[in-house]
């Protein structure tokens, strides 16, 4: 029982948590450790202790690729750690970074989150090891079609109570058809030609998963964007900002 709660209020309200946490969960699983080792935790300095924030995922030695809605404020109070598993177990894997510059594209609209794409150039080039690798990207355009399989990961959220894990999570979706997310009851004009849109029935990404990488055949094809306000949400699948819309910009700016 329930310190101060009948015994039926209390089973009635793990039912209810149990219930709510079932349709909501992002359905992944933890990944093998540093099997993913582009991944990136963006951690913003809260009341003097580093919080996990986004994901982003190392490009090239310097660079790391994440979401613009993830840098608004700069980049004071930010750091980068690569290598990383667990996010709060001592790693002697785990490099830190303090990031020189936020690159965010210039376009990116905070109402629909178009464009939603940013640059970080990291104080120092990484380390590379089996822990710490760059992550190729898609330039072609041979993008996921409606059915295809595309897996992402992240630290974000595992369900709406806001429970989030301290090891990495990954999970395997399906890109849905584009005609289906533009509908008025999904997403509307809202959908743009810059993202895609990927889920499937308790598999999605979550708060916190955002900045990640969007895998197609072990190639980056997109970025963790957004979703509906709760996730998981059967008609506000996970937004994904395709990568091979914006060659040009990425090349332009690694430039500097």
């Amino acid at each position: 029982m329930t310190r101060g709660i009948p015994d039926f209020v209390a089973a009635a309200a793990v039912v209810f948590a149990s219930i709510l946490a079932c349709e909501c969960i992002t359905g992944g699983e933890e990944a093998t450790a540093h099997s993913r080792p582009y991944m990136a935790s963006l951690q913003l300095n809260k009341d003097s202790n580093y919080k996990h924030e986004c994901g982003g995922f190392l490009v090239a030695e310097q660079w790391v690729m994440t979401a613009a809605h993830c840098v608004l404020e700069g980049k004071d109070g930010m750091r980068i750690v690569l290598g990383a598993h667990s996010l709060t177990e001592a790693d002697d894997l785990k490099q830190n970074f303090a990031v020189a510059e936020v690159f965010s594209h210039t376009e990116f609209n905070r109402d629909n989150y178009d464009n939603d794409i940013a640059l970080l150039k990291l104080d120092r080039a990484a380390l590379l090891s089996d822990a710490v690798k760059t992550l190729q990207l898609q330039r072609d355009g041979a993008d996921p079609q409606t059915d295809d399989v595309v897996s992402t990961a992240g630290w974000g959220s595992r369900n709406n109570m806001g429970s989030r894990p301290d090891k990495l999570q990954e999970v395997d979706i399906k890109v849905m058809r584009r005609n289906l997310c533009g509908r008025s009851d999904y997403y509307g004009k809202g959908f743009t030609d810059n993202l895609m849109c990927a889920s499937e029935k308790r598999k999605d990404t979550c708060d916190g998963d955002s900045g990640g990488p969007l895998l197609f055949k072990g190639v980056a094809v997109g970025i963790t964007s957004n979703g509906g306000k709760k996730c998981g949400t059967v008609r506000k699948p996970g937004l994904y900002t395709i990568i091979s819309h914006y060659t040009q910009w990425i090349d332009r700016t690694m430039q500097q």
